[in-house]
């Protein structure tokens, strides 16, 4: 297998080159001498290329201060990197092959650190095998530094999320073609994740069809269920568009008249929550408030046991990332941060509801990067 990437726009090499810069200044006031970058989503960020994760180890090394960053990457694996504007960036490219040890490359450019943060998603074989390696180094997480530079999101990043919320507001506003009676979810899901492509995304990385009582579970995907006339049901879709960045978004719609009689009243509760938080948002609320915007008002109608996750994930390069709207997250948000505003009510065994933006702090307040109406969409069918 190849790490190589289908092509897609790099971010300017002078804005990785930034982003370089930052990344090391970062790890040195973390106290930390080296990042070790694995591939995925931390390094697409810093070289704008995200490769393929293997046996056979490639790492970015970011020594803290003034030392030049190095990919190290097996040589049968380069190529996939050949885009990547090493000398613009001041990247030294080290390739190795089968019979050599390249923990032990890593180790003796970084001579004797004292503690190395590798990417959260490193596989256990590296981490085991740099721990032999670098000796006494402690090893700590990158994602603590990683994250300081990725939830601030630039003007172009801000584009390319607007657009992804763009396209997948247009899958939304297409769901009465799909969604009747008689059709099983599976079917449902396989139009939505075919128009999903069609208006612009490289692929689908999730499309979730919750009808009925599927719709109380909230990360439901898609099953042979046939979907009935007065069903509820949960759409939640999305995935990324050419620059990497993603879409994310939950709307609720009764396929005609719902059979329940409950289902108007419970779903002004939500929507009002839903409104309550998009409207807190703005600099310097903590991440927890957002949170609490909705569920206080979710619980003060007596629904708070069935609102059953955190109100909202940041969104970027990947589908969840920092900041996280949740309680006991005190960060204060600043512009330019991404996430989701998604409460919901989960009734088990009868149905349920969400309704998900994304939203980015502004200078004084917040952008909804979905526009599709708020209200329980009914279905003529």
């Amino acid at each position: 297998m190849s790490s190589r990437s289908p092509q897609h726009p790099s971010p300017a090499p002078a804005t990785l080159r930034a982003r370089l810069d930052r990344a090391r200044k970062a790890a040195a006031g973390a106290e930390t001498d080296a990042l070790l970058i694995a591939p995925g989503s931390d390094l697409r960020y810093l070289l704008g290329e995200s490769g393929g994760s293997f046996e056979r180890l490639t790492t970015l090394v970011v020594p803290a201060g003034e030392g030049a960053p190095a990919l190290v990457v097996p040589k049968l694996e380069a190529p996939g990197y050949a885009h990547v504007p090493a000398g613009e960036l001041g990247i030294e490219i080290v390739t190795w092959v089968d019979g050599e040890d390249p923990y032990r490359m890593v180790a003796a450019r970084l001579g004797k650190p004292g503690r190395v943060a590798v990417s959260d998603n490193t596989a256990a074989l590296h981490v085991l095998a740099f721990r032999e390696a670098l000796g006494a180094a402690e090893q700590t997480l990158a994602g603590p530094v990683v994250r300081e530079l990725r939830m601030r999101k630039d003007a172009a990043e801000v584009e390319a999320l607007r657009r992804a919320g763009a396209a997948i507001d247009r899958v939304h506003a297409r769901m009465g073609e799909w969604l009747r009676p008689g059709r099983t979810e599976a079917e449902v899901g396989a139009d939505i994740e075919a128009a999903i492509l069609a208006e612009g995304h490289t692929r689908a990385d999730f499309v979730i069809v919750g009808s009925g009582p599927n719709g109380a579970s909230p990360h439901h995907d898609v099953s042979g269920r046939v979907i009935e006339r007065g069903d509820v049901v949960v759409i939640d879709i999305g995935g990324p568009v050419a620059e990497g960045y993603n879409s994310d978004s939950t709307r609720t719609y009764a396929v005609g008249e719902p059979r329940d009689a409950d289902v108007a009243e419970t779903y002004e509760v939500l929507r009002r929550a839903q409104r309550a938080a998009v409207e807190a948002v703005r600099p310097g609320v903590t991440a927890e408030a957002v949170d609490a915007a909705a569920r206080d008002l979710i619980t003060a109608a007596g629904f708070g046991e069935f609102f059953i996750h955190r109100t909202g994930h940041g969104i970027g390069l990947d589908v969840h990332e920092d900041p996280y709207i949740v309680a006991g997250n005190a960060l204060p948000l600043e512009p330019g941060m991404a996430f989701s505003v998604e409460p919901g009510i989960y009734l088990p065994g009868r149905w349920g509801a969400r309704i998900e933006d994304i939203v980015v702090v502004t200078e004084d307040g917040a952008e909804s990067l979905n526009t599709r109406p708020h209200e329980l969409v009914v279905l003529d069918v």
